[in-house]
């Protein structure tokens, strides 16, 4: 997968969240201003900071079957995905990670791993942490206790009690962490959080930034700052209101860590992607995430595309050839879904340039306007070819795509299919301090 440089990061304003003013119209800029967090590094991948907001998804393979794992990351790795995750329900499991990292650097190589510990997980996560590069903690499953049926509240010494428990079966992963400089992800659930804190917040976002905060301040008491946070929620709204919490909170309380981005259990086909985007797109929008994961019920590598796609249309990485196409209307002179189709599949491997097709005149040359190359309907029969805003030719509509090509060549910036080098895709959006929960949107 490609990727290019960050731009500098733009200079901190100051206070550390300056509201936007909605009267200075100059301040709306057609540019993502994300918000600045402290960077983590998982393996040779750094998140958060400057860096690009970071792909990842997880096997659906049994960590057991070491050849079967092996394969699926390296399918995942192949597609684009950044950071994988595996589940580690068992000792065994923990152990099998050994075998697995290895055959990797063996027969592909190195992929940032995270292992996914739940239940009672202490000592299956403090095994595993010696073998992968983040451990995944749930904060509502981490140290479980069995609902009662008949209980109907917590007292507050109950509920500090059993923040005790927690600090005390937390410690030694947080120590074996820090010291091995690895990270952890405190990843809520909102499907999962724990009995004392539904009884006291409820089934909220609150209760779901409390869960978190109460990880994260016993880790800043042992003077671990490696982590990532995530609070992920099926339903949309949930996810969107939790993160956006956890922002104003962090905030007030002066922590940068950087957030992991995702809708959970968002199903599959159209609408799991449309779910997805939803709620990670209005995130990215606002400036907040800096890792995404895309959970569809479809086999993971397909969850790869959907992910760059919605960083294209922000703005924050380009990873591929953006078209600008019009939806035709009666005014189109020409077949305007075989011609996108023929330009696609000629272009396709261009990364990196924008090209616009457009029906007719009457928008296409305003719409394309910021596009590297244009090819626009002029009359019946006949298009123009345009580099950014300039007229080049006029030629007959059978040779249209042809003559694209010829003029992309005649500008350098031809790569034959076949030949495609890697290279790098630069981020277009700066990475700075902003309010995005005081944007008010």
């Amino acid at each position: 997968m490609q990727t290019l440089s960050t731009p500098p990061t733009a200079p901190d304003a100051s206070p550390r969240n300056p509201k936007i003013e909605a009267s200075k119209t100059e301040e709306f800029v057609p540019t993502i201003i994300r918000r600045k967090t402290r960077s983590v590094s998982v393996g040779d991948v750094s998140i958060g900071s400057s860096h690009p907001v970071a792909v990842q998804s997880m096997i659906n393979e049994d960590t057991l079957d070491i050849d079967g794992s092996v394969a699926g990351i390296r399918r995942l790795h192949e597609a684009g995905c950044e950071i994988v995750r595996v589940t580690v329900p068992s000792m065994a499991h923990a152990r099998a990670l050994t075998e697995i990292k290895a055959k990797l650097a063996q027969t592909y190589q190195t992929v940032p791993l995270v292992a996914d510990v739940h239940h009672n997980g202490m000592k299956i996560a403090l095994e595993v942490a010696k073998h992968v590069d983040k451990v995944r903690i749930n904060p509502g499953l981490y140290v479980f206790e069995k609902p009662s049926s008949d209980r109907t509240e917590y007292t507050s010494e109950e509920f500090a009690s059993i923040g005790q428990k927690i600090q005390q079966t937390l410690e030694p992963l947080v120590i074996s962490l820090r010291d091995q400089g690895k990270a952890m992800r405190i990843g809520v659930n909102h499907g999962s959080l724990a009995e004392r804190m539904l009884f006291t917040y409820g089934d909220t976002p609150e209760g779901m930034v409390e869960s978190a905060l109460e990880f994260i301040r016993i880790c800043e008491s042992l003077n671990f700052h490696n982590l990532i946070i995530s609070l992920k929620a099926s339903r949309v709204p949930v996810m969107l209101a939790a993160y956006r919490l956890m922002v104003k909170r962090m905030d007030e309380l002066g922590m940068d860590y950087p957030l992991h981005l995702g809708v959970t259990e968002a199903g599959d086909g159209e609408y799991g992607r449309i779910k997805s985007t939803a709620g990670i797109g209005t995130l990215l929008a606002l400036g907040i995430g800096d890792t995404i994961r895309v959970s569809l019920t479809e086999a993971p590598e397909k969850e790869i595309p959907v992910c760059y796609s919605i960083l294209q249309a922000l703005g924050l990485r380009k990873t591929m050839v953006e078209y600008v196409a019009c939806p035709s209307c009666g005014r189109t002179l020409f077949n305007l879904e075989e011609v996108l189709h023929k330009v696609r599949e000629a272009t396709s491997h261009l990364t990196g340039l924008d090209i616009a097709v457009m029906g007719c005149i009457v928008n296409g040359p305003g719409e394309m306007a910021d596009a590297d190359y244009g090819y626009v309907g002029k009359q019946p029969g006949t298009i123009a070819l345009y580099r950014g805003r300039e007229e080049i030719k006029r030629v007959p509509e059978t040779e249209g795509v042809a003559q694209l090509i010829d003029l992309i060549k005649s500008d350098g910036r031809w790569v034959e299919p076949d030949a495609e080098a890697e290279i790098t895709v630069e981020t277009e959006s700066a990475t700075v301090q902003a309010d995005p929960v005081g944007a008010g949107i």
